[in-house]
């Protein structure tokens, strides 16, 4: 008996001598991340896709004791970003901080590109939000959203406003603005929100509509004239100015989302992880004073959340883009 019992220990301690680090290696997260993680942000600095990314990559670094690196790669309204992500290994060191150009109206306007913004990206979560605030030059002699569409139709196609390039999320907010008021602007193209910002300040170009954060500080400083703001309801942090709908366009909403994904393939273990991870972060009191400072809305979720709103979101903006007849030379 004493042989049979010891025989049976022995098979016993074997078995789990195997099974143990074969459980331990089934689990890709035990252990992540080992070094650094690189997050691309598909635009140059100074947006707020930038300036919440680094918000996110900080506390994230805090957090797990491990360096989160933003890597600005602009380029082709983000697209040469999103490409690089969409091809790097899928081991969770490479992310995508996505926004609604980029994951919303981006597979409408660009529909050649190299990569599928769905099949080929597992998304993490959805981060934060923005609401836009539609802007002018001071000089510009107009105070309410229906000053601009006056003054925009008895001078159809001279007032100029300022994008951070073709196909970015402010040309796409301001097309929009143009459909529903039916109105003709000029559009202006720069390389980014802060060539964006300077122009406008300097009175080079006249309007924008863009999120809120690179904004601020120009409104309340009197460098900008802060017109109204593109969401549903009054912001907390500018309460005297109206919604673009009750200012007088009606059904007009744009507002800037942003979320980090990873390549299609990354294991759901480490996905999961982030995941969690980032829910924790969006629940820490500085990260939710600093967010109500910039009027930045914190989100949240589950990955298939972010993973099917990114599927409304196509179809929404591919909707805007073909009645708004936009094209990308």
């Amino acid at each position: 008996m004493q042989n049979s019992a010891c025989k049976i220990a022995c098979a016993t301690a074997v078995l789990a001598a195997f099974t143990l680090p074969a459980a331990a290696q089934s689990d890709p997260a035990q252990g992540y991340p080992s070094r650094p993680i690189r997050l691309v942000v598909p635009f140059a600095p100074g947006g707020s896709t930038d300036i919440i990314a680094r918000i996110l990559a900080q506390k994230l670094g805090e957090a797990w004791n491990q360096q989160v690196v933003v890597e600005n790669r602009p380029g082709a309204g983000g697209t040469i970003g999103v490409d690089y992500v969409a091809k790097s290994p899928a081991d969770g060191y490479t992310l995508i901080f996505g926004h609604v150009g980029t994951f919303g109206f981006g597979p409408s306007l660009y529909p050649k590109l190299p990569y599928h913004p769905v099949r080929d990206f597992a998304p993490v979560i959805q981060f934060a939000m923005v609401p836009n605030m539609l802007v002018t030059h001071p000089s510009l002699p107009v105070k309410s959203v229906k000053d601009i569409v006056s003054l925009a139709k008895a001078r159809p196609g001279q007032v100029n406003y300022a994008s951070s390039g073709a196909g970015s999320a402010s040309h796409l907010a301001v097309e929009y603005f143009k459909l529903l008021a039916k109105i003709d602007l000029t559009a202006i193209a720069y390389r980014g929100t802060g060539p964006m910002t300077v122009s406008l300040i300097s009175g080079e170009t006249s309007l924008t509509i863009t999120g809120v954060p690179p904004l601020m500080p120009h409104v309340q400083s009197g460098r900008m004239r802060g017109i109204a703001v593109a969401s549903t309801q009054r912001l907390k942090v500018l309460p005297d100015l109206p919604t673009i709908t009750e200012a007088g366009v009606p059904g007009y909403e744009s507002t800037t989302w942003f979320g980090p994904l990873a390549p299609a393939k990354t294991p759901r273990e480490i996905v999961t992880k982030l995941n969690a991870e980032l829910n924790k972060v969006l629940q820490l009191p500085d990260v939710s004073k600093r967010f109500a400072s910039e009027g930045i809305e914190a989100l949240g979720g589950t990955p298939d959340q972010f993973s099917n709103y990114i599927r409304t979101e196509i179809e929404r903006w591919g909707r805007v883009v073909r009645e708004a007849n936009i094209r990308l030379d």
